[in-house]
């Protein structure tokens, strides 16, 4: 069984008569990649920022490897954060900002040296030791931002949205880098994001927000391909969407009207005028099937979206707007062209409206 790193229960947090964070409660496991996922201002800072103790709580308790540090100084912890601007000292060199740490706790001066250089191994910046931060790249910021968080060895690295002022290829390129480093230290990191990119990419778990609250916990996989309500079904990754009502059930299928169209999906505990919302993603669309198939709509191609890896068409079925998605582009279709489209039934994501509408 995972040891437990991070407790957190009953966490609540309110801003003059304004309640941001509400019940929060949250398990973190050693050496987890755990990834606070949300939209702007449903709090996701706010809980790293407590968790950090830059921030108070109002009510609720957080433990570090069981010992509570809900009111402790943020120095006594054993947590390190890493901002989205660097915060690197721009008068001190690369190995003064890494080092920083270990000398303001007086470490000898031959270890705090050989501890800088490790880092420096560890993020690949051997020979940038006498650089200031503004002869350095935004990734090389990062990384020397990176080691200073890490040369304390803490048991828990936060992380608030440190890849948004990178541009995309290098991006995508820290991603990579940071999860293969959190993978080889085996620390806790918490990540903060509104990229759903980056909460798939990296996480071991994502925990999903709104309002303060959590909407879902999972695995990438799982909160992905099975989500609990629209929300985390629209939030991750995008959506085909058609709200019907049941009306015949059987032990296989069961038969939705939505609007004046009648869709087959397989049978759960349906019951006759359910209201059902049921969610395609565009990759499970098919188009241009030959083969007898369930679900065949006809459509005809609004836009083709190419961009380099795949080619995405919007089609207009009846008064409903429907996105497709398939690999590379050797299949060309024009715009204004009819086509069919359908679905395998075991890709559809089928939510009762009444479990999260309340």
């Amino acid at each position: 069984m995972k040891k437990v790193i991070l407790k957190i229960e009953g966490l609540k947090k309110s801003f003059g008569s304004k309640e941001v964070i509400k019940d929060f409660d949250l398990n973190i496991y050693e050496g987890e990649f755990l990834t606070l996922l949300g939209s702007s201002g449903c709090g996701k800072t706010t809980i790293l920022r407590m968790i950090a103790g830059l921030d108070s709580v109002t009510e609720g308790h957080i433990y570090i490897d069981e010992k509570e540090v809900t009111t402790l100084d943020p120095k006594y912890r054993e947590v390190n954060t890493i901002f989205q601007n660097y915060a690197l000292f721009p008068l001190m060199t690369v190995e003064e900002n890494i080092g920083f740490g270990l000398k303001m706790k007086k470490v000898d001066k031959k270890v705090i040296k050989q501890r800088v250089q490790e880092m420096l191994e560890l993020v690949h910046l051997q020979g940038y030791e006498k650089r200031m931060p503004k002869e350095l790249s935004g990734g090389e910021q990062q990384r020397v931002s990176i080691a200073r968080a890490l040369i304390n060895k803490p048991k828990v690295l936060l992380l608030d949205e440190p890849l948004s002022a990178l541009d995309q290829k290098l991006r995508k390129s820290m991603q990579l880098e940071l999860k293969q480093l959190q993978k080889k230290l085996g620390i806790t990191f918490i990540y903060v994001t509104h990229s759903q990119d980056e909460a798939l990419t990296m996480s071991d778990r994502i925990v999903l927000l709104k309002d303060g609250k959590i909407e879902q916990v999972d695995t990438p996989i799982k909160i992905y391909e099975h989500p609990n309500s629209l929300y985390t079904a629209q939030f991750l990754g995008e959506s085909n969407l058609f709200t019907g009502t049941v009306s015949v059930v059987d032990e296989k299928y069961t038969l939705v009207n939505v609007d004046d169209q009648v869709l087959k999906i397989l049978s759960q505990k349906w019951k006759v005028d359910d209201s059902l919302d049921i969610i395609l993603r565009p990759e499970n669309i098919k188009i241009d099937v030959k083969n007898k198939q369930e679900n065949v709509l006809e459509g005809k191609i609004v836009e083709s979206i190419y961009d380099g890896a795949s080619t995405k068409l919007m089609i207009r079925v009846q008064k409903r707007l429907i996105s497709a998605m398939y690999l590379g582009n050797d299949k060309l279709y024009s715009k204004g062209q009819v086509v069919s489209v359908s679905w395998d039934i075991e890709d559809a994501i089928v939510l009762k409206r009444d479990v999260y509408e309340k």
